[in-house]
């Protein structure tokens, strides 16, 4: 496995995300897969050591270039830009949402720079953000901006053995149709194939959801499978990606258990999101793919009902990181550190 730097932010103070992270690096069989560059408030990591009832022990630098490659040693650059005496744990805060948008900023442009090789970010809360100052569709269009990345890029989740991305994302229901065109579908195919390939999955079998109930019924309840949905798989099958479909949403999962595949590629975000989250809520990852470096976050929020009160599951967090570690080990770029 490549020696790898990857970065970690704390996610919204005001959330789980504190405990989450200690909680998960403080595993060895986390800690010790790569060297850490954590970035944030110490103050903020102190909280979130309370919390959990764990120390991680880090070492606290003034900039990235400090840092040596030597795996499960975790770096603290303290930006010195949050308090936990500005917000109240479990409650929406404008301060610590712009500091939230303002800390990934900051280990972005050190991802952009090739200083780290991937990032695992804490849950982030979008309402906290855009009120802190962060005015975007969502995260991710967050990170392509700060990118500089203009397309080909989109949200992936992950369940155990099951990948999940999505023809529209964070829109309304009521603009799904008109959002979903034959050249957006095959983008999405191929997306979804070439970063299953890059996790070594070796010739991923993708299934497309279909839009209308019971897949239209031959035109009768709509005709986007008979004029979108089905002639974007056909081009994909053509240019040799193992892609079927369209299938009526409502018995997708259910087909796990006879006809298993690797990635569902659905038209609408509860289309997919349901499903996943009832096979295991507390493991699902959330991925940025598509960018110029790999981000992944656990695929649940800032739980504001049980912040700071020491009972929030790290499964998801675990899970974020072991894929941010294989997704960056697989990847034909790394940092600039050597031992």
């Amino acid at each position: 496995m490549k020696d790898l730097l990857i970065g970690v932010t704390l996610g919204d103070a005001t959330g789980i995300g504190p405990e989450i992270v200690v909680k998960s690096l403080v595993d060895p069989e986390v800690r010790n897969q790569a060297t850490w560059l954590m970035v944030g408030d110490y103050r903020i990591l102190q909280q979130g050591q309370e919390i959990a009832g764990e120390d991680l022990g880090v070492e606290i630098i003034k900039d990235a270039e400090e840092a040596q490659l030597n795996s499960g040693t975790v770096y603290f650059i303290d930006l010195q830009n949050l308090s936990p005496k500005d917000f109240h744990l479990g409650q929406l805060s404008e301060i610590s949402g712009r500091v939230t948008g303002e800390t990934l900023k900051y280990i972005l442009g050190l991802a952009k720079n090739k200083v780290v090789d991937g990032v695992m970010y804490g849950p982030l809360n979008k309402e906290a953000l855009h009120v802190g100052g962060f005015h975007f569709q969502d995260e991710l269009h967050f990170f392509a901006d700060l990118l500089d990345c203009k397309e080909g890029f989109s949200e992936i989740n992950v369940m155990g053995d099951l990948w999940v991305t999505r023809a529209t994302s964070h829109i309304p229901l009521k603009n799904v149709s008109d959002n979903i065109t034959k050249e957006k579908l095959i983008q999405r195919i191929k997306f979804a194939n070439k970063t299953l390939t890059e996790a070594g999955i070796t010739n991923p079998k993708i299934v497309v959801s279909a839009l209308n109930p019971h897949a239209g019924d031959g035109g009768m309840m709509g005709t986007e499978e008979i004029d979108v949905i089905s002639p974007a798989i056909a081009t994909a099958q053509e240019e040799g990606i193992n892609v079927s479909g369209p299938y009526p949403a409502d018995t997708l999962f259910l087909r796990l258990e006879k006809e298993p595949f690797d990635c569902l590629l659905a038209m609408y975000h509860d289309q997919a999101q349901t499903g996943m989250k009832l096979l295991g809520f507390n493991k699902g990852v959330t991925m940025s793919g598509g960018l110029p470096t790999t981000l992944t976050t656990p695929a649940h929020g800032t739980a504001f009902d049980i912040a700071g009160e020491n009972q929030a599951d790290p499964g998801a967090t675990k899970a974020a990181i072991n894929m941010v570690v294989t997704m960056a080990s697989n990847s034909s770029s790394v940092g600039n550190y050597t031992k």
